[in-house]
């Protein structure tokens, strides 16, 4: 799939494996802290949470599949700071989406192996990505104008 997300995105993407999810409920937020893994040609970030836990049933019970996350860096040194915030909407994977996240998912963490997965997907439609290496402030930001 042919994204055009900037290749110093995909980079970071791919260096981090732990993300910030909120989500909402009566207009009040959630964050959860989710291993993941990037699924580049189908631009999916993949995770595992079961139904039981708030924010999964925030998202079913309300029907609110629009959520948010974050990936950060963590640094004093101003001048080195990055992060990356995106939003988009989460689905529970299924199918050939499941086969392929399953495969990626246990790959990059193998002691999964020994929980019950309940992948879901979030594909974003908007990434900010701030990199102080570039310039104080600078920002890359993609949107997936096509929605």
């Amino acid at each position: 799939m042919e994204h055009g997300i900037e290749n110093r995105v995909l980079t970071f993407i791919r260096e981090h494996h732990i993300f910030t999810l909120a989500v909402t409920r009566d207009n009040k937020p959630w964050c959860a802290t989710c291993y993941y893994v990037y699924l580049e040609e189908l631009n999916l970030f993949v995770f595992t949470s079961g139904h039981d836990t708030k924010h999964i049933a925030d998202v079913v019970e309300t029907g609110n599949y629009y959520a948010a996350g974050a990936i950060a860096l963590e640094t004093k040194m101003t001048a080195k700071i990055r992060g990356l915030q995106f939003a988009g909407f989460m689905k529970e994977l299924r199918g050939n989406d499941l086969k392929t996240a399953k495969s990626a998912y246990l790959k990059a963490f193998p002691v999964a192996r020994l929980a019950k997965l309940h992948l879901w997907g979030l594909v974003p439609d908007i990434i900010k990505m701030t990199d102080n290496r570039l310039g104080f402030g600078k920002k890359l930001l993609w949107q997936n104008n096509g929605l």
